[in-house]
């Protein structure tokens, strides 16, 4: 798997906040992503792929989607953004059980090329395509994470 090093600005999202369980993630996600469609869908607000945020080792989660207009506070659906600033990012092709293979390769290559890991790290997931529910081999999400060095 290539890992890519970069500057990033940050992106604007519309996100919910969670404090999760590693266990809990197959549901989390696509549950929280729902409840911030509803609100962004709602306030008729242009918006982009769905983000998780993952804060710290404690899973302490947003989860939500890029805004691409102006959107306003509803509830527990508030603004948040990407962390901006270095980072070593990878695309994983493949179902999401196996993501953890791409973070595994980002902190692999950055001991390897001397870079730390500074904190956050979060996954962009593609578009749902259709093609993808008959060969999930080509579900795409990206995976990055801050760092320095």
């Amino acid at each position: 798997m290539t890992v890519h090093l970069e500057r990033l600005d940050s992106i604007p999202l519309a996100v919910v906040k969670r404090q999760a369980q590693a266990a809990d993630l197959p549901r989390l996600v696509p549950q929280c992503c729902g409840l911030v469609w509803n609100v962004v869908r709602a306030q008729r607000v242009p918006a982009g792929r769905h983000v998780a945020i993952y804060w710290d080792g404690t899973i302490r989660v947003e989860v939500g989607v890029e805004l691409q207009g102006p959107f306003a506070d509803d509830g527990e659906v508030v603004r948040s953004a990407t962390p901006a600033g270095l980072v070593a990012f990878a695309t994983h092709l493949g179902p999401y059980q196996s993501l953890g293979g791409a973070h595994g390769a980002v902190k692999t290559w950055c001991r390897a090329n001397g870079y730390q890991l500074k904190g956050p790290s979060w996954e962009i997931y593609g578009h749902w395509l259709p093609e993808w529910n008959k060969d999930p081999s080509q579900i795409r999400t990206d995976v990055f994470w801050l760092v320095e060095g």
